[in-house]
């Protein structure tokens, strides 16, 4: 097993990971907070940092059917939320490629 790699953002408020506070997501990523998880409230992100993907599978969600990844810290391994590869509906394509971070697994970071 190699060394990890951790990166780091500088921005002025910082999600991380409620475990380990692995830095996961600048709050200037958000494209939208009306989304609901697991656990409850999710955010919706264009990029984030420290995570690994897992294997896609087909998940029937609030909007349709998607086929999505869930993502997990690169630090603890906690399942943090996931990512959409495939949206089946035109109206959701633009969720493509983008990351669902859940609110209950982040702390924020900084100065909110």
């Amino acid at each position: 097993m190699g060394r990890l790699f951790k990166q780091y953002l500088n921005g002025p408020r910082i999600y991380s990971c409620s475990n380990c506070r692995s830095h996961n997501a600048d709050h200037d990523e958000i494209i939208s907070k009306a989304f609901q998880g697991r656990h409850g409230r999710a955010y919706l992100f264009n990029n984030v940092v420290n995570v690994t993907v897992g294997p896609k599978e087909d998940r029937l969600l609030m909007t349709g059917l998607h086929t999505v990844a869930d993502i997990y810290c690169n630090c603890c391994q906690q399942v943090l939320g996931w990512k959409y590869e495939q949206a089946f509906e035109e109206s959701q394509k633009y969720k493509e490629g983008k990351y669902i971070l859940e609110k209950a697994k982040m702390f924020k970071e900084g100065n909110w």
